[in-house]
Order: structure tokens, then sequence, then C-alpha cells
């Protein structure tokens, strides 16, 4: 049995990690939870174990380190420190990069300096895609291991048929306005191609608190911009708290196609969800996101916009029978995932010279 301190352990793209049959030879911590209860939007807190003082303290409770997301906030300085932690109780560190860029931040920079820390001193590399492992090897000279994404909803979605919603509806949820999201050009390409195809529906999701003057993401420019796309005939706009996980899962089968609104970034659990349940995704050009999993794509970078691809996309979506998951695949690609983060794991403790 390996023990893996997870950072974190409960988010869903590692707790479906394990073997779907039950035990496996991999036991993860559970997260720690701040005496405080103190939490972040959607549930986060801030990953205790990111911490050379845990480490400290706990590194009889485990084997391995392995860092999949948490350290947003974390300075290079302090990441040093806890590589340098790992390192005195010889205890090995694994790193999936499932970002390149940051979405989160608009300056590329600190996300590029904790990966200068953490690529070079990873004992193994764990990426999602075939372009993002080139990216390593010629940033950093480092080959990662690449294993896919696993599912995201459960089984029972994964295997409930979908609703006729009566339209082709187009989705875009421009969330809390992060850092990556530029939904601005999307938005006003869309109303002009969904008007003009007959059975279209514009539908437009963002959280209400942007409209909070006490919140962190309060955007009131851009609040006002998205109202009035409320004035498009096309267009249903609507405000609400963030989804439960249920709500979330029920808003994504209602959408023929989710449009990913992003500038920048490189992998996507959102477009994974909408493959489990069968909603057909038109994914930007920038990131890897056509290299994860069968998706419609147009071109939308830092740099570049081409509302013709866009409309394009959108119309070859509909034009088309959505690709979707099934769960034996899901099942099986489970198990594969179990079996290569139990041998990643071994690899790690026998590069280590550990028993």
């Amino acid at each position: 049995m390996i023990r893996v301190a997870s950072v974190p352990a409960s988010h869903v793209y590692v707790r479906h990690l394990a073997d779907p049959d039950g035990p496996d030879r991999v036991v993860r911590l559970p997260d720690p939870v701040p005496a405080d209860g103190r939490t972040v939007p959607g549930g986060w807190w801030p990953p205790l174990m990111l911490d050379p003082e845990w480490i400290s303290e706990n590194h009889r409770s485990f084997d391995v380190f392995h860092i999949h997301f948490g350290f947003d906030a974390i300075d290079p300085a302090l990441m040093k420190d806890i590589v340098h932690e790992l390192s005195s109780w010889r205890k090995p560190l694994v790193y999936t990069v499932h970002d390149l860029r940051n979405p989160h931040h608009p300056d590329p920079e600190p996300h590029l300096e904790a990966l200068d820390v953490l690529v070079p001193a990873a004992t193994e590399l764990v990426t999602l895609t075939p372009g993002a492992a080139a990216v390593i090897e010629s940033n950093w000279a480092r080959t990662p291991t690449v294993l896919p994404h696993p599912h995201v909803v459960e089984r029972a979605l994964v295997q409930q048929p979908r609703s006729d919603p009566g339209c082709f509806v187009v989705g875009v949820h421009v969330k809390s306005l992060r850092a990556n999201m530029d939904p601005f050009p999307v938005l006003d390409t869309l109303v002009r191609t969904v008007s003009a195809l007959d059975g279209a529906r514009l539908q437009i999701d963002v959280h209400d608190e942007i409209f909070d003057p006490d919140n962190h993401w309060y955007a009131p420019d851009a609040g006002a911009r998205l109202l009035g796309y409320a004035d498009s005939e096309c267009a249903d706009l609507r405000v609400h708290p963030y989804f439960s996980d249920e709500e979330l899962w029920d808003y994504l089968s209602s959408l023929s196609v989710s449009v990913l609104p992003y500038r920048f970034g490189t992998h996507s659990g959102w477009l994974e969800a909408c493959y489990d349940l069968g909603t057909a995704v038109a994914a930007p050009s920038c990131g890897f996101y056509a290299q994860q999993k069968n998706c419609g794509t147009y071109d939308f970078d830092e740099d570049f916009f081409d509302a013709a691809s866009l409309e394009r996309c959108i119309r070859s979506l509909r034009g088309r029978s959505n690709t979707r998951a099934t769960w034996g695949e899901r099942e099986q690609e489970r198990r594969y995932l179990a079996r290569a983060h139990y041998d990643l794991y071994e690899r790690a403790l026998s590069w280590r010279g550990l028993p």
C-alpha cells in the first residue's frame, strides 16, 4: 500500500483516479481542514499540506507527496522551502501539470515561477495531453507521463439519457469573470450567429457576485454590459449564485453546445463534464482543449479572435451528433488510471532509493 499526500485529495479529478471497483493499492490522505473552518467560494480552502511545517509534522503519515492544484497564492520562495522539506525527509514529489498558464492569473509570471520550482524538482511529472507534454519537454527538458482526465460526473448521470430541449441551445457561462474569461467578443458573435439560426437560443449565465459591491469579484461595468444582452431576442440572461454540482449537471445537460470564452488556458474539467453528459463544446484554439476530447474549435487567444471561425464552429456543431462518454469507457479508463498512478508512485519511490 502506498500512502499519498495529495494536494488536494477532495478534487473530483483526484477522487476519480482511484479504482472504481473498490480499494486499490493507493491510499490518499484526506485534506486537512482548517481549525477555523475558513473556505473560499466554491468550497475550497488554502491546502494546509502546502506548508513545510505540516510536512515536517506529518512526514511519517505519507510515502509520496503529489501536487495537483492549490498553489495559486504560494510564493516561489515558500515553494522552494516545501520542496526542500520534502527532500530532507526523502519524500518523492509527483506533480501533475494541469495548467501551463493559470486561468486565474492575468499575469503569467507568478505561475511560471512556481513551475520553475516544481517541474525540475519533481521526481515524476504527469500531464493530460501530448501538446502540454511537448511544452514541458521544450521549456524544462523533462518528459512527463501523459494520462487522460477521468470522468467528472458520476455513473448514473453518464448513463442517463439526454432530454430533448426542443431547440438548439448555445450556452456561455461567464461564471465570475476570472482572468482568462473574455466573453464579450464571443457573445457579440454568438448573438449574430444564433439570431440567424432557426430554432436556436443563446443562454448566458453569470454569478450574481459580480453585482455585489462588497464582493471580491464585483465588476459593475462588465455586469452592465452583460445585462445589455438581455435585449437581444435570441438571448436568455440568467444571474444566479454558484451552482451546486447537481444544478451544474442539469445546466450542462440542458445545452446543445457549451462555448468556452477563454483567451488563455491549458486543460478543462468543464469540457470533460460536457463529454460525460453528451453536450458539445466549442473550445478556443489556445491551450490543448481539442487534444483532451473531440470538440469544436474556434480561433481565440490573447492576441487574436476570429469571429468567422466561431460562427463556422457553431454551425458545424449543429449539424453533427454529439460525442458522449459511455460508462464502460470511463470505468475502464478509471482502472487504467489507478494502475498507472500506482506504477508512477512505485517508480518515484524506487528512483529515490526508498523501500
